[in-house]
């Protein structure tokens, strides 16, 4: 009977080896997370060349917190390394749990990247809160200073890859995507809010009906021409206060459909009413006293044809074209459908919208098919992304068409609710992801994930 010889056991120099290489590869993973090299399509950290980078989707999470600043300038040097490495350790493992790889910490700033889903972001956003409260309560027991944090959200197509030089090099993300999530969190410190999110962001949600948002503004971010939406997630509020923007809801939204409309003076009137019920809704509060600050007494109240005017202002620009002529003609038709609904209000009657809706519907519906089918002819790699996106325009017109059968007299509002939810959704969803899709199939040279 023929039996194997049994197995040597290696030499200890060789274990000695082999466990000195495990443990640099644990350490180097500590600088260089192990799922970033994943997403470069690296399996040994070794290997990793200067200039790799791939295009993914992904969403990215900045938090910061608030007035840090003067908070340090009452620590040592040592304080200030001991506190923020007490707080950091708390964020790093929900982050991790919700399927956030850390890309860098800046000061006491996090860089989150969430590559699977916006909606894995929007829950560590609020399980970092959650733990911030039980950190916070040490804190307070230690008889230190309870802190808070902001956390902007923002979803898009970006760079990942390796920067730096022979010596030195790093891996990041590069693109518009992380310039915008930058910005939201430096928006939360101006109106006092803990979360606020992009429109891409809600736009790719996979699931919204989980979630309460609450339009909040429109921004300009460097080096983009068109305005953002941003959104609230009152989900990261105290019940009570969950609560209490709900009830106020209503009166919000017409209070900022009067401020982007430059009407101040009923802005004030309609944010005053918000506070009455809402004293810690702190945006509206920020609202407040940017209206007493630009109401000019001497100014009357906006006309109603003034403030229409102002909010159908829909016109086709050669920005928006993709130079993919079927896409550009269905998108024109589009656009002009939406226009067509945005006049019919200035006539002071809803009795034509029905039909204009169920056009814009029919209208919508031919662009998106006709452009998903190219997509999958040209091999793009974020049609489901694309799909999720034109979706959610559909979510939004629904929204509109149950406005007005509730036979909504507020035509100013209603002005403002369709150029916000549908004409300024397209115009940007054209000048961003649509001009995505025009430059991968005009040639140019990107790599591609493979998942």
């Amino acid at each position: 009977m023929n039996t194997c010889p049994p197995a040597h056991p290696l030499p200890a120099a060789t274990q000695a080896i082999d466990q000195q290489l495990s443990e640099t590869e644990s350490a180097y993973s500590r600088f260089v997370p192990r799922q970033f090299l994943r997403l470069l399509g690296v399996d040994d950290i070794r290997t990793v060349q200067l200039g790799q980078q791939v295009e993914r989707s992904m969403t990215i999470l900045f938090s910061d917190i608030r007035d840090f600043t003067s908070l340090s300038e009452s620590m040592s040097p040592q304080e200030n390394f001991n506190f923020l490495n007490s707080y950091l350790v708390q964020m790093e493992p929900v982050i991790a749990a919700h399927g956030g790889i850390i890309d860098k910490y800046i000061g006491d700033a996090i860089m989150a990247l969430f590559p699977h889903s916006p909606d894995d972001a929007l829950r560590c956003s609020l399980a970092m809160l959650a733990k911030l409260d039980e950190y916070n309560a040490g804190r307070e027991r230690a008889g230190y200073r309870t802190i808070q944090i902001g956390i902007g959200i923002n979803t898009g197509i970006v760079i990942l890859g390796t920067i730096g030089g022979e010596g030195r090099m790093d891996g990041t993300v590069i693109g518009d995507a992380v310039n915008l999530a930058s910005r939201l969190e430096q928006l939360t410190k101006e109106y006092k809010v803990p979360v606020l999110i992009s429109e891409y962001t809600l736009s790719s949600l996979e699931n919204i009906k989980p979630w309460s948002l609450r339009f909040l503004d429109r921004t300009y971010v460097r080096g983009k021409h068109d305005e953002q939406s941003v959104y609230e997630v009152i989900d990261a509020d105290t019940p009570t206060l969950r609560i209490a923007k709900k009830n106020t809801w209503p009166i919000f939204q017409r209070a900022l459909t009067h401020y982007h409309l430059g009407d101040f003076q009923a802005a004030k009137t309609y944010f005053s009413q918000c506070l009455a019920e809402a004293p810690d809704d702190t945006a509206a509060r920020a609202y407040l006293r940017r209206c007493e600050a630009l109401v000019q007494p001497a100014v009357p109240p906006l006309a109603l044809n003034d403030a229409l005017a102002l909010a159908t202002d829909l016109t086709w620009l050669e920005a928006y074209s993709l130079g993919i002529p079927l896409l550009d003609k269905a998108h024109q038709e589009l656009l002009a459908d939406l226009t067509a609904l945005t006049r019919t209000l200035q006539t002071d009657t809803l009795a034509h919208a029905p039909t204009l809706l169920a056009q814009i519907h029919r209208s919508a519906a031919k662009a998106f098919t006709q452009q998903a089918d190219l997509m999958r002819e040209k091999n793009y790699p974020f049609v489901d992304l694309h799909h999720r996106q034109h979706l959610r325009f559909f979510d939004y017109l629904k929204e509109i068409q149950d406005d007005i059968e509730r036979n909504n007299t507020d035509l100013i509002y209603l002005g403002f609710r369709i150029k916000n939810r549908l004409s300024d959704w397209l115009i940007n969803h054209l000048l961003n992801a649509d001009h995505h899709f025009s430059h991968h199939i005009n040639g140019r040279n990107v790599s591609h994930p493979l998942t």
